[in-house]
């Protein structure tokens, strides 16, 4: 038989569209629209090194997506970037850019992606640094700081004073907000180093000031990262752990073993249900992978402390919806994959490797769906063995293949050879696939897919890329989904599009269907 790759009929030559894109590894690929790019790099970017991008192409891509879409939905991705994928650094660019290019939109969306101290100094530092298009905050954005901070709650802006560059004092001393009582009016004075009448100021403040004067006094309930200029004790540093928030908890385990908290067993019980409150973990709005960099980035925590980390790993599983019908999860563990899920920046680079989040990922889908195929794959499918116990141990089997090239169609090939054909197929990759490159006709993956399709017309494909990048080695269609990032709202959109439930929405039409 002639080789039917290369030797077509002309109907189903015609059926499989043409790569239009060149990938980061230099292989054909599918391009996004530029909504869909800009969706895409909103989700997954962090505007640091990865495998195959700097941070400035990242930040030139943003910018140049921006100039190519209506404002109207620069500003919507802004609001589902930060609410749906929780992330800091692309929703505060693009309001910059709003800021610099249509005000009315920025003032509109503000609140909804200015939702803290963090986000607030980042809006700012983008604004003044010149890298979108204005070099100052300007009156309308100078007005939209002033509100926040003339409406912030008094808890809101003590959370705010940690951080730097700008720092809140900066921030202050721009734009001069305004108070609406004399007690606001002696917090600002305060914020910015001048005298007040201590008996004015938040009550935690004041607990701040005593502490200051005198350490032997309780430790004020505000974050330890405003108390890390005195000397604490291990008993400061047990109170510490007894009044933080689970997020903070999570973050510090390891600052906890530094200063003895764990020597006292009241304290191990007290964390290891804090972290383990099924209340606590759907409230800090946790990602699965971050319990997973915790319980791997903890040293020598207690043995019930880690356990607490494995059982919310089990709790977070129940917050993924279940997929109807069969599915194959196919793991990218290729060489590219090493990279940090959130790139490479010095002194900021998370060791949460991107085959790290694609394995628990897996891990998890696998939770809410026994009986789903795992594939993982460099440059073949690899041999494995699911018998590890547990959504952690299962990520971290996973994860430990990393090694080899990228070929997104092995794990499409595979399944028709083994005679299978699920209903969904769950890609989870960096997408650049390079291995599988040809020069004629379409992809290597979306052939493989054509021809798994034929043995089940019904069957879906999700691309999930982990990274900032903006083609895909599938083309996007009725059954074809590319969506980016790893926070919940992911598994939530591959469980509507293999129902179809909400017609199976992509993610420019979810960011669309966004009321302003």
């Amino acid at each position: 038989m002639a080789n039917q790759a290369l030797f077509q009929s002309a109907r189903s030559a015609q059926a499989q569209p043409r790569p239009d894109a060149v990938n980061q590894a230099g292989a054909p690929a599918y391009a996004f629209d530029a909504k869909h790019a800009l969706a895409q790099l909103a989700i997954t970017g962090c505007m640091n090194q990865t495998f195959y991008a700097s941070a400035e192409t990242q930040l030139a891509e943003i910018v140049a997506r921006c100039l190519e879409v209506p404002s109207e939905f620069v500003a919507k991705t802004a609001i589902y970037a930060r609410q749906f994928g929780h992330m800091k650094d692309v929703p505060a660019l693009l309001m910059a850019y709003l800021a610099s290019f249509d005000g009315a939109l920025c003032e509109q969306a503000f609140e909804r992606v200015i939702d803290n101290g963090k986000m607030l100094r980042n809006f700012v530092q983008i604004l003044r640094s010149g890298a979108v298009a204005r070099k100052s905050l300007g009156s309308r954005p100078k007005r939209m700081v002033q509100r926040w901070l003339e409406e912030a709650s008094d808890q809101r802006l003590i959370a705010a004073m940690v951080g730097n560059q700008p720092s809140l004092l900066d921030v202050i001393k721009m734009v001069h907000p305004k108070a609406s009582s004399p007690e606001r009016a002696a917090f600002f004075r305060y914020l910015i180093g001048r005298g007040v009448d201590q008996q004015l100021l938040p009550a935690e403040i004041q607990a701040l000031e005593r502490f200051k004067a005198d350490p032997s006094a309780d430790v004020p309930n505000v974050s330890f990262q405003l108390l890390t200029a005195f000397e604490l004790s291990p008993a400061h540093w047990r109170q510490i752990a007894k009044t933080a928030s689970w997020q903070t908890t999570r973050m510090n385990l390891n600052t906890f073993v530094r200063h003895e908290v764990f020597v006292d067993s009241d304290c191990v019980k007290l964390v290891a249900e804090r972290l383990a409150d099924a209340s606590l973990i759907a409230k800090a709005r946790a990602f699965p992978y971050q319990l997973l960099a915790a319980h791997r980035n903890a040293e020598k925590i207690p043995v019930a402390v880690r356990k607490a980390l494995e059982a919310a790993v089990e709790v977070s599983v129940h917050n993924v919806p279940k997929i109807a019908g069969s599915v194959a999860i196919a793991v990218d563990v290729s060489g590219s994959m090493s990279s940090a899920v959130t790139g490479h920046r010095a002194g900021a680079t998370s060791q949460m490797r991107c085959v790290d989040v694609a394995g628990m990922m897996a891990a998890t889908i696998v939770a809410r769906n026994p009986g789903a195929m795992v594939l993982p794959f460099n440059d073949r499918v690899q041999s494995f063995n699911w018998s590890a116990s547990g959504v952690m141990a299962q990520a971290n089997a996973l994860s430990a293949m990393l090694g080899g090239g990228t070929n997104i169609s092995a794990p499409l090939i595979a399944l028709k050879e083994r005679g299978v054909a699920p209903d969904l197929v769950i890609i989870l990759s960096d997408n650049q696939s390079w291995m599988d490159a040809r020069n004629h006709g379409a992809s290597a993956a979306m052939t493989a897919w054509a021809a798994l399709k034929a043995r089940n017309p019904k069957a879906k494909l999700v691309c999930v890329d982990l990274q900032p990048y903006t083609n895909s080695q599938a083309k996007e269609g009725g059954d074809v989904l590319n969506i980016g990032g790893f926070s919940d709202e992911v598994f939530s959109l591959i469980a509507d599009f293999a129902t179809g439930e909400t017609g199976g929405q992509n993610l420019v039409a979810k960011i669309e269907a966004m009321a302003l």
